[in-house]
């Protein structure tokens, strides 16, 4: 069987082959990753490292605001649970946090060539990874962040702000997200968006 190739953003080319390593080559600028777990071979410039750069900016003003500051200060001096249920609490976070850092870096930075930033979008349309099985994982990870830290600290405060921060959201994608995605990329979106639910995931085999 050939080769399929996909055309990247920056220069990166995409090649899906079996029994690869991660190994590096700095030849012209280049830097080449070999995944072999995804069975895809990626080659980028120095300019990937651009959106690297400003996904990590994003990412501790933004995020790094609405699901670590912010839910800081609305547990006031409340004691975290202990027990079993602080695992489970901590483990909610956790997946959460492994959720948003895969998605904003790998999905969107190394593969769509932006970053989660409206003003700095992806010069592709991300349709891989989590965005397999549901459109927005980005936002479920930062929900799970703070819905971890309400059930942490037994905190209504943040239970109330979650709530908030998810009808927010809920807005921008229906009504700035999703028109912006369709203008950009037209009908792939729209076979995208009729495949791949909004919020709840749809795995497949």
């Amino acid at each position: 069987m050939g080769e399929n190739r996909e055309l990247l953003p920056y220069g990166h080319e995409a090649n899906f082959r079996e029994g690869s390593f991660i190994h590096k080559q700095a030849a012209s600028g280049q830097l080449r990753l070999t995944l072999g777990w995804d069975q895809t071979k990626i080659f980028f410039v120095r300019t990937a490292f651009s959106a690297i750069a400003k996904t990590l900016v994003f990412t501790v003003f933004v995020p790094g605001t609405v699901a670590g500051y912010v839910p800081s200060r609305l547990r006031q001096n409340a004691a975290p649970v202990t027990g079993a249920e602080e695992w489970m609490a901590s483990t909610v976070i956790a997946m959460g946090v492994a959720i948003y850092f895969y998605t904003a870096f790998w999905g969107f930075a190394v593969i769509g060539g932006g970053t989660p930033a409206p003003i700095a979008p992806t010069k592709i349309l991300v349709v891989k990874g989590l965005h397999r099985f549901v459109r927005n994982p980005m936002y479920i990870g930062v929900a799970l962040v703070i819905a971890g830290q309400a059930w942490l600290f037994h905190s209504p405060h943040i239970a109330i702000y979650l709530a908030c921060v998810l009808l927010i959201v809920h807005g921008f994608v229906l009504f700035y997200e999703e028109p912006t995605l369709l203008r950009q990329f037209g009908d792939e979106y729209e076979r995208y968006r009729a495949s791949v639910p909004r919020w709840i995931p749809k795995f497949r085999r």
